[in-house]
C-alpha cells in the first residue's frame, strides 16, 4: 500500500510495519499474545525478508546471500544491511535472527514511532498504541475506493485466507510470520479449512518458508538456554543498608543506587520476619520494565489486600492487560492536562482564596500547608465538593492502609484501631456529599469532573466499574492531594533553597501574571523554561513514589539474573536519579539538566512518574498544578525555610515526604492578593 501523508513522501508500508499493523490488538493497546522473545525474531524476520524484497539479499531454506550493499534509505533497514555486508562469513537466516533478535526493541521502537508520525497508530502514556480514528474507521467495502492502512493489510490477508485470493510474496511472508509466533487464531476466527489454507499459503513462496523456518528455530532460544545462562541473584547484607549513609536521610533512591553499583542491577534483600525482597534497579532494568514487564509482572497480587480496605475489586492501580487500558482509557479525560486547562480560572481562585490568609510572619508545617493548598483545589476541581474539613482523616487512613498492606510495615490490626475506625467514616462522608451534588440538575451547565467520568461509566457498565469501587476511586481523586501536595512542598523547599533560581522563578511569574490571568498556552515548557526544567529536577531530586512493586506472573530473564513464577519484585525506578551514568554529579541540584545541549532525561533512567502500563495518569495534569501553584507563590509571597539551617530529611514511608520538622516562613509578600 502506497500511503500519502503530510510531511512525508508517498511510499509502501514496509514488512516490519504491515506486521505490527496486524499483531496490534486495539482493545489492549498492545500486540496479540506474542512473547517479547517471540515479537523480536518475527520482528527481524520481517526486517530480513523486506531487504529481500527489495533485492539487497536472497536466502533459502540453507543459506543467505548478500546482492547488493547500496543502503535503502530506511533507519529500519539500512543497519541490519550494513552488518550483515560487513560480515565476512556467509551466514544463513537463523544465524542472523539469533543475533539480531536481542536488539529488536530498536526495530519495534522506530517501526511504531513512524506509524504514530503517518497518523496510522496514536500513542498513550503507559506504552500503549491504538489504531488513530483516520486509521481504522472508513468501511473498505463502502464501494468509495478507500482504506485505511490497517484495513488494507488486514483486508488483504483475509482475501487471501478466507477468499482463496492468490497471495502476492509480501502476504505469504506476513501469513507465515504471524502462524510461527500463533497468533492468527487470536485476530481471525479461524476453522479446520482456513487453518489448512494456511498451511497451504505458507509453502507458497520459499523467501517466506526460509525466513518463517528461521524464526521458528529461534522462538524456543531463550527457554533453552535459560537454566545455564542465568546467574544467582546477589544477597545484601542488612549491615550494608543500615550502615548507608542515605538511610539516616532516609532518602531511599540515594541508598538503593549504591546498592546497585555495588551489587549489580538485580539483588536481593532478607529482612527478618518476612520473605526475600528481590530488588531491580538500574537503567537496563528500567528499560525492561517500560518495554518488556507488561508481559511479565502483573500489579493485582500484591495490591488486592489493599483495595479490599476499600470493599474495591478490580481498581485500576490493580489491573493489567486489556481491563486495565480500557479503564485507562474511559479515564484519560479526567487526569488530562487538557480538563485542567479548561478550568485554569476555577485554580486560580481557589489558589488565591488559600493564600488569603496569610500573612508576613506567619510559620506553617510544610507537609500540612501544601497538602491542604493542593486539596483545596482538587476536591472542587474533581469531585465538585469542599473536603477540607475531612481531608486530614482520609490522608491518614490511606497512609495507614499503605502501611499496613503495601509496605507491610504495621500488623494489620493497627488498622482496625478506633482512631482509624473513626477516620474510615470520612470515606463514607465524601461518598454521600458527591453524590449529593452529582444529578443531572445540579450539574447542568458545570464543567466535567472525575466523578461525572466515574459516575457515568458506573451507569454505562456497573459490572466494569461496580458500586463497590466508587469508594475507592472516588475518594482516590483526593488522595492524590497527598503526592501532589508532598511534590509542592518539595517544591517549594528548593525554590527557598536556591535564592537566585527563586529570583528567575519570580520573573516568569511577574510576566505571566502582571497583566491579568494567563491563559495555558502562557505554561508551554518554551513559555515557563526556567519554572518548567526546576520543576523536572525536583521530580529528580525528590520523587514521590521512589519504586513499584509486582508479581512475576511468567517466568522471566532480566539481566541474566532469572526471576521466577509468583517472587515479589520491588522496582526501584528511581535509584537511577542518584547514577552519576546516568546523572552526573547526581546530588547537585541543577536544573541545566534538561537543557537541550544536556538533555540528561531523554533516557529511562529519568522516571518520576513509574514505568511501563502503570505509569501515572494524572502525570501531565500533575506538571500544570504544580506550575501554577509554583509561579503564583512566587508573584505573591517570598518563602524561608524554616529553621533557616535546616538540613532536609525524608520520610519514605508510605511514600517520600520531607520530614515533619520542615517549616515554611512567611518572610514577605510582593502583592496583595485580589478576590
Amino acid at each position: 500500500m502506497t500511503l500519502s501523508t503530510d510531511g512525508m513522501a508517498t511510499r509502501q508500508l514496509s514488512l516490519p510495519e504491515e506486521l505490527l499493523l496486524m499483531l496490534l490488538n486495539g482493545d489492549s493497546g498492545y500486540f496479540h499474545q506474542v512473547p517479547g522473545w517471540d515479537l523480536n525474531c518475527a520482528a527481524v524476520g520481517a526486517v530480513l525478508a523486506e531487504l529481500s524484497l527489495v533485492s539487497r539479499i536472497d536466502t533459502d531454506m540453507e543459506s543467505m546471500i548478500l546482492l547488493d550493499r547500496t543502503e535503502v534509505g530506511d533507519p529500519v533497514l539500512d543497519p541490519i544491511l550494513k552488518e550483515i555486508a560487513e560480515d565476512p562469513v556467509q551466514r544463513n537466516a537463523r544465524y542472523w535472527i539469533e543475533r539480531l533478535a536481542p536488539r529488536a526493541d530498536s526495530i519495534v521502537d522506530m517501526t511504531l514511532d513512524r506509524l504514530v508520525d503517518m497518523k496510522i497508530l496514536e500513542h498513550h502514556e503507559g506504552d500503549f498504541w491504538t489504531f488513530s480514528q483516520t486509521a481504522g474507521q472508513t468501511d473498505p467495502t463502502a464501494g468509495n475506493g478507500e482504506s485505511t492502512a490497517v484495513e488494507f493489510v488486514t483486508s488483504r490477508i483475509t482475501k487471501v485466507i478466507f477468499q482463496n485470493e492468490i497471495p502476492i510474496p509480501r502476504d505469504v511472508i506476513i501469513v507465515g510470520l504471524l502462524n510461527t509466533c500463533d497468533v492468527l487464531r487470536f485476530i481471525f476466527q479461524l476453522d479446520d479449512e482456513s487453518e489448512a489454507r494456511i498451511e497451504v499459503i505458507c509453502q507458497l513462496e520459499l523467501i517466506g518458508r526460509s525466513i518463517a523456518e528461521a524464526v521458528a528455530h529461534n522462538l524456543a532460544g531463550p527457554l533453552l538456554r535459560r537454566s545455564h545462562l542465568t546467574k544467582k541473584i546477589p544477597a545484601v547484607p542488612l549491615r550494608k543498608i543500615l550502615l548507608n549513609p542515605h538511610i539516616r536521610t532516609g532518602n531511599i533512591p540515594a541508598v538503593f543506587a549504591d546498592l546497585a553499583q555495588e551489587y549489580g542491577p538485580v539483588f536481593k534483600i532478607r529482612p527478618p520476619f518476612r520473605k526475600p525482597m528481590i530488588f531491580l534497579a538500574g537503567p537496563e532494568t528500567n528499560h525492561w520494565t517500560q518495554k518488556r514487564g507488561r508481559m511479565y509482572l502483573r500489579a493485582k497480587d500484591y495490591f488486592s489486600d489493599f483495595e479490599k480496605v476499600y470493599g474495591a475489586n478490580g481498581v485500576l492501580p490493580s489491573l493489567d492487560g486489556a481491563d486495565h487500558f480500557r479503564l485507562r482509557r474511559s479515564m484519560a479525560p479526567a487526569y488530562s492536562r487538557g480538563r485542567l486547562e479548561g478550568q485554569l480560572d476555577q485554580l486560580y481562585h481557589h489558589a488565591r482564596k488559600y493564600m488569603a490568609n496569610w500573612t508576613v510572619g506567619d510559620t506553617f508545617s510544610a507537609t500540612s500547608l501544601c497538602r491542604r493548598m493542593i486539596n483545596a483545589q482538587i476536591s472542587p476541581l474533581s469531585v465538585g465538593v469542599d473536603t477540607q474539613d475531612i481531608i486530614d482523616d482520609l490522608m491518614t487512613y490511606k497512609e495507614r492502609a499503605l502501611t499496613t498492606h503495601i509496605v507491610k510495615a504495621l500488623p494489620k490490626f493497627m488498622l482496625s484501631t478506633p482512631g482509624m475506625k473513626r477516620r474510615a467514616k470520612a470515606v463514607d462522608t465524601l461518598l454521600a456529599r458527591i453524590q449529593s451534588v452529582h444529578t443531572s440538575a445540579q450539574r447542568a451547565g458545570a464543567p466535567r469532573d472525575l466523578a461525572d467520568d466515574l459516575l457515568s461509566l458506573h451507569a454505562s457498565d456497573p459490572q466494569f466499574v461496580p458500586e463497590s469501587n466508587l469508594r475507592f476511586a472516588l475518594s482516590a481523586a483526593l488522595i492524590a492531594s497527598v503526592y501532589l501536595g508532598d511534590a509542592f512542598s518539595f517544591t517549594v523547599y528548593a525554590m527557598a533553597s536556591h535564592p537566585e533560581i527563586y529570583g528567575r522563578i519570580r520573573s516568569e511569574a511577574d510576566a505571566l501574571f502582571d497583566g491579568g490571568d494567563p491563559d495555558s498556552e502562557a505554561f508551554a515548557p518554551s513559555a515557563i523554561d526556567v519554572t518548567h526544567r526546576f520543576l523536572m529536577e525536583c521530580l529528580r531530586v525528590y520523587p514521590i513514589v521512589p519504586m513499584s512493586i509486582r508479581n512475576v506472573m511468567n517466568t522471566c530473564v532480566v539481566e541474566d539474573y532469572e526471576l521466577p513464577v509468583g517472587s515479589q519484585i520491588f522496582i526501584a525506578q528511581t535509584a537511577t536519579h542518584y547514577m552519576s551514568d546516568v546523572f552526573p554529579d547526581p546530588f547537585t541540584f541543577d536544573i541545566d539538566r534538561y537543557l537541550p545541549s544536556r538533555n540528561e532525561h531523554h533516557s529511562p533512567g529519568y522516571a518520576p512518574y513509574g514505568l511501563g502500563t502503570h505509569t501515572c495518569l494524572g502525570s501531565r495534569w500533575l506538571e500544570l498544578q504544580l506550575a501554577v501553584n509554583v509561579l503564583m507563590l512566587a508573584h505573591y509571597f517570598t518563602i524561608e525555610v524554616a529553621p533557616a539551617d535546616f538540613k532536609l530529611r525524608f520520610n519514605p514511608l508510605p511514600s517520600m515526604k520531607p520530614s515533619k520538622k520542615l517549616q515554611f516562613r512567611v518572610s514577605e509578600q510582593r502583592r496583595e492578593i485580589r478576590a
